[in-house]
């Protein structure tokens, strides 16, 4: 294997590492771990006992060279260091001619392929547990923290040549040949070149966070506690959101589209998450919600599952506990996923430490299936009340499959014959296009014995933020260009309001009012006999518009 091949695959070293400590200098590094550890019988460290066997003398010298990685930073420390020192280590010692030394020293020489080689092959092969070889079998986790099995006198498959040598910090083993690397579903995103688009979004995400618990302390200085091994985990908070990719111990499958797959459903993608000019950290805003609604249906946690080839839940499913249905869809549930029309149908697979990524050309999903969801805005939500005047708002219920969560508002004028408005707040939309209506239901939910046959005429005011955050309203007109509406008594009415409508600015994930729609009664007094002034409104219902929408 050349160096650009070993380098290929080692990169994940240094863009995906998981837990680290810094070093404030060497003096201070020996003052910490030196100890007074008695040695073997041959009063040998483990350093020692490498360097007198000829057969290791390739693992010796990357071991010399490699140095220990701290919050992404070289220390003055190398391996050798490390194993020569009082800390406790299993070796698993790889034979000379097994692996591609001089590629990993050339590697060492660069600022890339140092930390690379120190995660990716040193760290491989060195775990702080003491473990012998036994009959019975064992699992332990390396100090990358990988986790390997230990059967049939075999460490994943690669046979023990020699076991059980005992030095007074640990013990070495000698192996047939190196152990491979194996990349966790983070790493593969990172170093696969046809899925690095979506690495690369992935790490834009990567925060450092120092743990002062699990750190060492050694005194105080000025009031401000002075810290011999810094712990610091790395964290990725949209991982946190929608799978835990680098944690070794999950199993995940992930469906996901080659590079060129990817950059055509970004684009298209980004277009929904656009925030107005004077928003703050907008393109971010924009990046997170972006990935996130790409994603997000993708990632499956397999110990959730419980009959995947029937069905396959995504995590934000897990997450709330609970799925979102509308005519064609239920929301972060793929159904019989293998067969033909399904999301992994003729995808790759790509087998990683913790999953399973399946690769396909295409995206897997539609938009409608995913992030341009519909949107409800339940009548009876008090909390999306924003204003109201001239009635009385009354929650009532109605177990009803056609009435939305089974529940509605009634609407009834103050005095006879005011004329009311109400105000509702709509959350997450995107800046796309939707076909907008008010769902009002028939007289007879309120009164079945005599209900009242007379429709309810009103008028709608959709309110939203333009491209520079201004304000704008605008006047719903019904299929003959009018400015009013009125419902049916008689039926569950879906009163479109406005057709194709596209809002300029998108408000997912943010607080505060940002798109309204208002609610005007408009009858004359004139017309008070015609038309009756109470409605009974089930929700306000947004549904995304596309081409298939025609």
């Amino acid at each position: 294997m050349n160096t650009k091949n070993i380098k290929h695959f080692l990169l994940a070293g240094m863009v995906c590492c998981g837990v680290s400590t810094a070093i404030t200098s060497c003096s201070d590094w020996d003052d910490h771990y030196e100890s007074n550890a008695d040695m073997g019988a041959s009063g040998s460290n483990l350093w020692q006992q490498i360097q007198s066997n000829p057969q290791l003398s390739d693992f010796r010298e990357v071991l010399e060279k490699t140095k220990v990685y701290r919050m992404h930073k070289k220390t003055p420390v190398s391996y050798a260091d490390m194993l020569s020192s009082g800390q406790a280590f299993t070796v698993m010692a790889p034979l000379n001619g097994t692996f591609n030394k001089d590629s990993l020293l050339n590697l060492v020489e660069t600022v890339v392929g140092d930390s690379s080689v120190e995660k990716s092959f040193v760290q491989n092969h060195l775990t702080r547990s003491l473990v012998s070889i036994k009959p019975e079998p064992a699992r332990l986790m390396m100090l990358n923290q990988k986790r390997l099995n230990i059967a049939d006198g075999k460490v994943d498959g690669v046979t023990v040549t020699e076991a059980n040598n005992h030095a007074g910090n640990g013990v070495l083993h000698i192996l047939q040949r190196a152990l491979n690397y194996k990349h966790n579903l983070f790493e593969m995103f990172c170093d696969n070149p046809e899925l690095e688009a979506i690495g690369a979004n992935l790490r834009r995400f990567n925060t450092d966070e120092f743990l002062p618990e699990a750190s060492v302390q050694n005194g105080v200085i000025e009031g401000v506690p002075v810290y011999v091994d810094s712990v610091v985990i790395e964290k990725n908070r949209l991982l946190e959101e929608i799978g835990l990719l680098k944690d070794e111990d999950s199993t995940y499958v992930v469906v996901a589209p080659t590079i060129e797959g990817w950059n055509e459903i970004w684009e298209e993608a980004s277009n929904y998450f656009q925030y107005e000019e004077s928003m703050e950290k907008r393109d971010s805003l924009q990046q997170y919600y972006t990935i996130r609604a790409l994603l997000e249906d993708g990632i499956f946690n397999m110990t959730d599952q419980k009959s995947p080839n029937d069905s396959l839940i995504s995590v934000p499913y897990l997450k709330q506990n609970r799925t979102y249905t509308n005519n064609k869809y239920v929301y972060h549930v793929f159904r019989d996923p293998f067969s033909e029309g399904g999301i992994l149908y003729g995808a790759k697979p790509i087998k990683c430490s913790n999953g399973t990524i399946y690769t396909t050309d295409k995206w897997s999903f539609t938009p409608e299936q995913t992030y341009f969801k519909e949107l409800f805005v339940e009548a009876e939500g008090t909390h999306l009340i924003t204003d109201y005047n001239k009635c009385v708002l009354n929650q009532r219920q109605l177990a009803a499959d056609s009435i939305f969560e089974g529940k509605y508002l009634r609407i009834a004028p103050l005095q006879a014959t005011d004329n009311w408005d109400v105000t509702f707040q709509v959350d997450n939309t995107l800046s796309g296009s939707y076909d907008i209506y008010a769902v009002v239901l028939p007289k007879s939910v309120y009164n079945q014995t005599d209900p009242d046959q007379r429709p309810c005429k009103f008028k709608a005011t959709i309110s939203y933020l333009d491209k520079k955050g201004k304000i704008q309203k605008f006047d719903c007109v019904n299929g003959e260009g009018k400015a009013e509406f009125q419902s049916d008594p008689e039926k569950i009415d879906r009163v479109l309001l406005a057709k194709d409508f596209k809002f300029p600015t998108c408000s997912y994930g943010q607080n505060g009012v940002r798109v309204t729609i208002k609610l005007t009664c408009s009858i004359t007094a004139r017309q008070t006999s015609s038309y009756a002034r109470e409605m009974f409104l089930d929700c306000i219902y947004l549904k995304p518009h596309t081409s298939k929408s025609e």
